[in-house]
């Protein structure tokens, strides 16, 4: 199995294991389950990427499954501004929670899909669309990399602390720009960072299925969104991570991260703006 396969599989079997947790009314966090006696918040890993990203009223919206199982690092349904009629695709849907927000904002003249690789969380996605009684959404299966849909079929992208998890980020960018219609608004919450990534994160499959190792720099993220034909790129920072907090998260990944690296580098949420021009 060559490197790619290999963090994909990790991928897979991290995110399926918080489904399972979450439809065995367990507690789930960005990077992995949290420990007995742990509430969600209370874990490393959701203190360091997933606390309070969801205002009250949204986490009201959906069912307490689709909220336990939200692993990302903000709220792209915000970010994109949806209205009413509009079509919108979530790349790595994971539980549903903001494609379920989505198709309520998008109304019932609008539509929401949902794709993910991970079969565990399409069964969770599907069963809390129907708790929530949503019908104007749709969960597909499929890689985020080979989108299933049509050319030109959708006017908004969005994604949650999951681009960073693929190997290949061009195809990705390019697959979003693909499916959005021309004028079309592409509206991620994903981690980046300023400074370098040492090799040894990099290598270590379990800090790519964490959210960490597989982040790209900020430039570079502007750069790939620019050559995949997209105008109007903006990276905000939201929210950057502390040192103490990204050693107890190394640590829940096997790596030792060492203090002359935590100054030179940061790990940030970010939210990431872009058009495909008209």
């Amino acid at each position: 199995m060559n490197e790619e396969k290999r963090i994909r599989e990790a991928v897979r079997r991290r995110y399926a294991g918080a489904a399972r947790q979450v439809a065995e009314a367990g507690r789930t966090s960005c990077c992995g389950p949290a420990q007995p006696g742990q509430s969600c918040c209370e874990s490393v890993e959701k203190g360091v990427i997933s606390r309070d990203i969801y205002a009250a009223d949204d986490v009201a919206e959906v069912p307490e499954a689709a909220a336990q199982a939200s692993l990302g690092c903000g709220n792209p349904t915000v970010l994109a501004e949806l209205r009413a009629g509009e079509v919108l695709l979530d790349l790595g849907s994971g539980g549903g929670m903001d494609v379920l927000l989505a198709a309520r904002r998008v109304g019932p003249t609008g539509r929401a899909y949902g794709i993910d690789m991970t079969d565990e969380m399409l069964e969770l996605a599907r069963r809390n669309q129907r708790e929530a009684g949503v019908e104007n959404a749709e969960f597909l299966r499929g890689t985020i990399e080979e989108i299933p849909l049509p050319d030109a079929s959708v006017d908004v992208v969005i994604s949650n602390c999951v681009i960073n998890l693929s190997t290949d980020k061009d195809r990705v960018l390019g697959e979003a720009f693909r499916v959005l219609r021309p004028g079309g608004r592409f509206a991620v919450s994903d981690v980046v960072f300023r400074g370098r990534v040492p090799e040894a994160v990099r290598r270590n499959i379990e800090a790519w299925s964490g959210c960490v190792a597989g982040a790209l720099h900020e430039d570079e993220y502007r750069a790939k969104l620019a050559a995949a034909g997209f105008t109007d790129v903006e990276v905000e920072i939201i929210r950057t991570y502390e040192a103490a907090e990204l050693k107890e998260l190394g640590r829940a990944f096997g790596v030792e991260l060492a203090d002359e690296w935590l100054a030179e580098v940061r790990f940030s949420s970010a939210f990431v703006r872009a058009r495909r021009p008209e």
